[in-house]
């Protein structure tokens, strides 16, 4: 099964996709796919309500193309993103393979559904995409004993969109990463929340294509620190909370690279990561 939001923008409705397609109405128990409901045992409690049938359809939604799709998950507390994890895309930075996970933060209204427009900013000459792993957390996570016990924090995971402007993060700020990663619109997530217990998140093929031209095309597999490893190294420095969106870094083929070009208003941006699947953004001038 999986998580979605529909409607228009602040006024979502949360639903559930199930495996045969139908799109149910979750209102009944939930106001919304946030912390409270992740960390309150709510995936345990959707299942069951599929399970027995007790979940109204939503009509107008059909396949959820009848309603735009939000976001799967409420605006979070904190959006952590993980740098330069795959080595690859560390080498085409020019730098070498991290030692330890680079961290830095978008804004949470960076989050939006994975089909709204991205604007490219004002002033912007190196807008750039990164199609990325998002895990979403399910409880408090501080001071975790070990890796081991990491994924039990994971309420699910998302394909998430760390749209960058390269000479904002690196060139006009010093190097102050989170500059050239907040700008409007700058995270389109989903567009469903896929619950832990069914994905396997270092088995994964995540691909991006521009203009349905093929820019990115990796595995999870590749990623210098796992997922598991990155939440217990999180817990280690800050207090990670349900609700929270952590970004796991992005493979090899970005623009940044010197390969493609940079984005340009009217571009199409289609990411889609294996069971998790698939978004599109165009490119708008802002």
């Amino acid at each position: 099964m999986q998580l979605l939001r529909l409607g228009a923008a602040g006024e979502e409705r949360p639903a559930v996709r199930t495996d045969d397609g139908r799109i149910l109405d979750l209102s009944s128990l939930t106001k919304d796919i946030d912390g409270s409901f992740l960390a309150g045992g709510g995936i345990a409690s959707v299942r069951e309500a599929v399970a027995s049938n007790r979940l109204p359809q939503i009509e107008d939604a059909g396949d959820g193309s009848g309603l735009r799709v939000g976001s799967p998950i409420a605006r979070p507390g904190a959006v952590l993103c993980i740098g330069q994890n795959y080595a690859a895309h560390a080498a085409e930075s020019g730098s070498p393979p991290p030692k330890t996970p680079i961290l830095f933060f978008k804004h949470p209204n960076t989050v939006v559904g994975p089909y709204d427009e991205v604007p490219i900013p004002r002033g912007s000459t190196k807008t750039d995409w990164e199609v990325e792993l998002g895990v979403v957390i399910g409880k408090t996570a501080k001071y975790l004993e070990s890796v081991e016990v990491a994924l039990d924090y994971v309420a699910g995971y998302v394909v998430s969109n760390d749209v960058s402007e390269r000479a904002f993060q690196l060139e006009e700020s010093g190097g102050q990463w989170s500059k050239g990663k907040s700008a409007e619109a700058f995270n389109p997530l989903g567009p469903w929340l896929v619950p832990a217990e069914d994905v396997q998140p270092q088995e994964l093929r995540l691909a991006t294509t521009i203009n349905g031209e093929t820019r990115q095309d990796s595995v999870t597999a590749d990623m210098i620190f796992g997922v598991a490893f990155i939440v217990w190294h999180l817990s280690q420095y800050l207090v990670l909370e349900p609700g929270d969106l952590i970004n796991t870094g992005t493979p090899q083929g970005v623009a940044m690279s010197g390969r493609f070009p940079y984005l340009k208003a009217g571009d199409v941006m289609e990411l889609e990561i294996a069971g998790l699947g698939k978004q599109r953004q165009r490119l708008v001038q802002a």
